[in-house]
């Protein structure tokens, strides 16, 4: 029985690589595979990543830009008006520290440095920050920025794409269905109309989820497909990192098998996207944290926005145990 498992998973990697997509019965069978099996559903995942990434780890670094302060009702975030976690709360931070936050993510070996800002979305002088940073950044280092600042309209995107921003991100965080139970503030047409306006002014979209939030089997397919039809250029997949304070305190639905099996259903849904495995992966992952490379080929680097995140050298070296290589930019 486990040799025609085996063979299964295999075989759907096959189809995958071959151009087509998974049923929605396929996909689902993923998230309900028995532990016995996790090890086979990895190797198949491996083989539809190596396709496209080889052995590549891409590494991605936050700067916290603005921290607290924030009018949504996110019950994740502990940033949120609705929030009682101890945390800092300041306004944004000059050019000068966000320029050394990229020299520091340049010494972390990271490729992608997110600029990542509380709130709704940017004031006009918010976007005129960033740009500032962004054009001294890209005239020092070869990094590809990513920037982080919630809803955009058109004017704003277009500002961001001429100061050399590389990538928006801007996370549907859950199915459509499930979305009232995470925010209300916003709307999930909200979040799915960023990215687009941010593609449209040609910038990569980035745009992820947060797993662990009450949702369904079915809704994490939704997320995924969701995603793929969104066409993003980059999925994280954050696991709930349930911060005391929050609204969603409490909350311990993950262990480090279920984590794994999700990422796996994300790398068989998007075969030929950045998948990155994002916050709470320390948490929730745990020892298993490198068996999450067979299926990701991305991840960050450092601290989080408000929690701390793996030390960058326990981060390379658990990189270079698996045989696996930085993806380094060239100066």
């Amino acid at each position: 029985m486990k040799a025609i498992t085996s063979v299964r998973w295999e075989q759907l990697a096959d189809q995958v690589l071959a151009g087509e997509s998974l049923t929605r019965t396929e996909a689902l069978s993923l998230l309900a595979v028995e532990d016995e099996e996790l090890l086979t559903l990895l190797q198949a995942a491996f083989k539809i990543r190596h396709h496209y990434f080889g052995k590549k780890v891409k590494l991605n670094m936050i700067i916290n830009a603005k921290s607290g302060l924030c009018p949504e009702d996110c019950g994740y975030c502990s940033q949120s008006i609705v929030s009682d976690a101890p945390i800092q709360k300041y306004r944004f931070l000059d050019k000068e520290t966000l320029v050394a936050g990229a020299h520091a993510a340049w010494e972390r070996k990271a490729g992608t440095y997110c600029i990542v800002a509380s709130g709704r979305g940017p004031s006009r002088r918010e976007v005129e920050q960033v740009v500032e940073a962004v054009k001294e950044i890209k005239s020092e280092l070869p990094l590809k920025i990513c920037a982080c600042l919630g809803i955009l309209n058109e004017e704003q995107a277009q500002k961001l794409k001429e100061a050399g921003v590389d990538r928006y991100n801007h996370n549907l965080n859950t199915s459509a269905d499930h979305h009232d139970k995470i925010t209300h503030t916003h709307t999930y047409d909200d979040r799915v109309n960023t990215v687009k306006k941010a593609k449209g002014a040609g910038i990569s979209p980035c745009s992820g989820c947060i797993v662990g939030m009450g949702e369904s089997d079915e809704q994490i397919v939704d997320i995924a497909e969701s995603l793929r039809d969104l066409d993003a250029d980059s999925i994280p997949v954050n696991f709930l990192h349930a911060i005391p304070g929050t609204p969603l305190e409490g909350v311990e639905e993950l262990n480090p098998r279920r984590c794994l099996k999700i990422l796996a259903l994300f790398r068989f849904i998007n075969p030929t996207k950045e998948i990155r495995v994002s916050g709470g992966r320390e948490v929730n992952l745990r020892t298993l944290q490198p068996l999450a490379f067979y299926a990701a080929n991305a991840t960050f680097i450092g601290d989080y926005l408000t929690t701390e995140g793996q030390q960058a050298e326990a981060d390379h070296q658990m990189i270079a145990d698996l045989g696996f290589e930085i993806e380094e930019c060239a100066l």
